[in-house]
């Protein structure tokens, strides 16, 4: 099956990974590549971190006993991982296999909620080019943090909100090669963008409940973000609000969508688009928290089946 449009078309890769026996990510959190392209799936199953080739062969895995809850995850520049878990309340710095350099956050113990202090449930981390990282927090705060390289806590900006500045659910966060930082403010249908101070500068609109966020290194990078699409019984089948896959230019210009008019299971559908990954050779990974979506919408129903929770997208050359 192919999807997408122009320069951003894919070949939807069926069945792409192939776990042991047995084992099962039960949904993912988030995903991430290597300068290998082998793909680190930070998941919430009984082993967090499995790592496949890019051809979906299983490699290793790791972080057992450690991620209670997998959310997020953004590559370093130095082969390392920075994970948060929002049911941890905290990031881990981590090597590939799995061996933590830094924790910040206090492990299982939450900031009083909407305090503003670090963190309550956080979400996801950025880095900066400088090496700064920001921490967006999350469900339990409004609140973006900036650490030195170190892990020193400098400050933190946002409260809950719809002004500029405001957010109603920090879920994602990235930033590019000229250190400006972009956050996927969720449920207000938003991405805010900022500089390093925290400053506001602009936001993208048009857009569906705004999940999961991926802007590969390098000037006027594209964006890439996962739609979750409609959250309430009363709107579940609208048509065109997603859950989908939009591919932006670094102004928040449209570039290609992927993804049906409504939720499905079929190949270049989705059911809870929440962490993504492009690789060097432009391939698409994205990874789902299907199981968890549909809980909340179809409360007291069996799920089917058919729920996938991660998917691969092989970039077709330019026509």
């Amino acid at each position: 099956m192919i999807v997408g449009s122009g320069d951003y078309t894919y070949e939807v890769v069926e069945d792409w990974a192939k776990l042991p026996p047995g084992w099962s990510f039960k949904e993912i959190g988030a995903v991430g590549t290597d300068r290998n392209d082998n793909v680190y799936v930070f998941n919430r199953g009984e082993h967090p971190m499995i790592v496949l080739d890019r051809d979906g062969n299983f490699l290793r895995s790791w972080g057992e006993g450690i991620f209670p809850r997998a959310h997020g995850l953004s590559a370093g520049p130095d082969d390392t991982f920075f994970l948060t878990d929002d049911a941890d309340h905290t990031v881990r710095q981590c090597t590939l296999d799995g061996k933590v350099k830094l924790t910040i956050g206090i492990p299982g113990k939450p900031a009083p909620y909407m305090s503003g202090e670090p963190f309550h449930r956080c979400t996801h981390t950025a880095l900066s080019p400088d090496g700064h990282i920001y921490v967006s927090d999350g469900y339990g705060n409004a609140r973006v943090h900036k650490y030195a390289p170190d892990g020193r806590y400098l400050f933190s900006w946002g409260a809950p909100g719809t002004d500029p500045g405001e957010f109603n659910i920090v879920h994602n966060i990235c930033c590019d090669a000229e250190g400006w930082v972009y956050v996927a403010d969720r449920e207000n249908h938003r991405v805010q963008v900022f500089d390093g101070s925290g400053r506001y500068e602009t936001q993208w609109n048009n857009l569906h409940r705004p999940c999961g966020l991926y802007m590969p290194h390098g000037r006027h990078p594209v964006c890439y973000i996962g739609e979750l699409g409609p959250g309430m019984a009363v709107n579940l089948n609208v048509p065109n609000l997603g859950p989908r896959l939009t591919i932006t230019d670094h102004t928040g210009k449209r570039l290609a969508r992927i993804g049906g008019l409504h939720a499905g299971p079929r190949p270049g559908e989705f059911h809870a688009p929440h962490g993504i990954a492009v690789d060097s050779h432009g391939d698409i990974y994205v990874g789902e928290v299907s199981l968890t979506n549909w809980r909340g919408l179809h409360p007291g129903e069996e799920p089917p089946g058919s729920l996938r929770c991660l998917q691969k997208f092989r970039k077709l050359p330019a026509a």
